[in-house]
């Protein structure tokens, strides 16, 4: 596979690349790792929602371009790609939350769908624009509880209203495509639909690792919903790194890579939220935990998997980390102190990601 692989370094140095939710988790992550390469980062989003999460505590938004613009603002978005003349186009903003997503169902539509829609209207009238990978969710599938993984051909679905939202985002996407980006010259336009990432720099509400981190931190159990429930855990620079060749790929071949990519932990390596909780306070060393039941809770699945052949035999992409690694470095990123010199340290966890041979 070593002639599918693509070398990111070479495609994103010296390139304008506008990032929508670059306050948030994984789109913190991927800011840093794109002024890493070179990139000409123009960041647009809303205000963090935590103080303490990745983007105030690496610094980098010192580095790049940063915009705070509503992506449900169509108009003013179209005005600030207008501007800002980007070539590659990485679009992460949404409302991430499936229980939020049950709270404000407007809300998560107006974001995730619309906000899609919104960017997929300012590509088009952006000449200058040459990619676009927009990230979605392994929960746009109609989930139906098998085991051997969602293609990229499955059906689209979704019980609750993120779900669905994410799913009418790539039917939209998938419309865009064929309808606008169907001529020569036309950007290359893909979806990205990742597992359940985990890493330091997370610290949103309702996501079992922070939760589990707030936990320690106040000394108490931590309380956890649906022990046995399967999830594709991740670390963030597994799919991140998966949107940037697929980014790198489609600058080369807009035709070939154009389309949807799943990108999940490798077979096998699929784990329940026990697992998951109970690996992270071995690593720790200390911590417990107590299954809680609540009455009329919101439906959230049981069992979600991806399949990501495609992504291996075309792209070359493969996760690098087993799960032991992962809830590992999860572990060490969480406790580390950052220091004076933040941006630094998450600089160095991004290398030694990129220098960790395959398996």
């Amino acid at each position: 596979m070593e002639d599918l692989a693509v070398r990111i370094e070479e495609a994103f140095r010296g390139r304008r690349v506008l990032l929508t939710g670059h306050t948030g988790f994984k789109g913190g992550w991927l800011a840093i790792w794109l002024d890493m390469l070179g990139a000409e980062v123009v960041g647009v989003a809303l205000p963090p929602d935590q103080p303490d999460g990745i983007y105030q505590a690496s610094g980098i938004g010192g580095r790049i371009r940063d915009i705070r613009q509503d992506i449900r603002d169509g108009e003013a978005l179209e005005a600030c790609f207008a501007e800002h003349a980007p070539e590659v186009v990485l679009h992460l903003a949404a409302q991430a939350l499936v229980r939020e997503s049950y709270r404000t169902p407007a809300a998560t539509f107006a974001t995730n769908t619309m906000g899609t829609v919104n960017v997929l209207e300012a590509v088009r009238h952006t000449p200058s624009v040459k990619a676009l990978v927009v990230a979605t969710t392994d929960k746009c599938y109609e989930n139906t509880g098998i085991t051997s993984g969602y293609t990229e051909s499955d059906p689209l679905g979704g019980h609750d209203p993120y779900s669905a939202s994410k799913a009418a985002a790539e039917i939209a996407i998938a419309s865009w495509r064929r309808s606008f980006f169907n001529v020569p010259g036309a950007p290359g336009i893909a979806s990205a639909r990742a597992g359940n990432v985990i890493g330091g720099g997370d610290r949103a509400e309702d996501r079992i690792v922070p939760d589990l981190f707030r936990a320690l931190e106040a000394g108490k159990p931590l309380r956890v919903r649906a022990p046995e429930a399967v999830r594709p855990w991740q670390h963030v620079l597994e799919p991140l790194h998966g949107y940037l060749m697929l980014a790198a790929a489609l600058l080369r071949d807009p035709v070939r890579f154009s389309g949807a990519w799943n990108f999940g932990p490798a077979p096998g390596q699929f784990h329940t939220v026990r697992d998951m909780v109970g690996a992270m306070h071995a690593h720790l060393g200390r911590g417990t935990w107590e299954p809680t039941i609540e009455q009329n809770a919101p439906h959230e699945a049981a069992l979600l998997t991806l399949d990501s052949t495609k992504a291996a035999e075309q792209l070359g992409w493969r996760p690098r980390l087993t799960f032991d690694q992962t809830v590992r470095l999860t572990a060490e990123q969480y406790t580390t102190a950052l220091g004076d010199q933040p941006l630094g340290q998450f600089r160095s966890w991004i290398d030694r990601y990129n220098h960790h041979a395959d398996h």
